[in-house]
């Protein structure tokens, strides 16, 4: 069993996230906020389902984290999302000041640290590879039932 409040954990909740995503026809990418070991917003990629190009997991978390805060930072809290942000969302994860960012699988075609590896705030702390392969799983069977 994954013992609760561990980077692993809150991996698996994302992942959770993403699967659900799957299942709606959306890319396969969820996201979760923690603060003081407590999920306060989960999301997974509703792009399709909203017609909306900006509706990434990421994207969707950080507005209900900071709704359910009431307040436009999150220098308390983690972002945990199975697949590396894309630039747009490095750059609201760097606008909301978010302490960590937690991701599971790199993306070599679209990920932030290939093409803005500073959009993230200064004092963010980046952990890669949490359940990396279980991450890239998910992509690699959704596109593989896509073609």
């Amino acid at each position: 069993m994954i013992q609760p409040f561990t980077d692993v954990f809150f991996m698996q909740q994302a992942l959770a996230e993403a699967r659900m995503a799957a299942a709606e026809g959306e890319v396969p990418v969820g996201a979760v906020v923690v603060c003081d070991n407590r999920i306060i917003a989960r999301a997974h990629n509703r792009t399709e389902h909203l017609n909306d190009p900006t509706a990434h997991a990421e994207m969707l978390a950080i507005t209900a984290a900071t709704g359910l805060l009431g307040a436009k930072y999150l220098t308390t809290c983690t972002l945990y999302v199975t697949v590396e942000p894309c630039v747009m969302c490095a750059g609201a994860i760097g606008w909301s000041q978010i302490h960590t960012l937690v991701y599971g699988a790199s993306d070599e075609k679209r990920g932030f640290q290939s093409f803005a590896p500073e959009a993230l705030h200064p004092k963010t702390i980046v952990k890669k590879g949490v359940l990396e392969n279980e991450c890239a799983t998910e992509m690699k069977l959704f596109f593989q039932n896509k073609r």
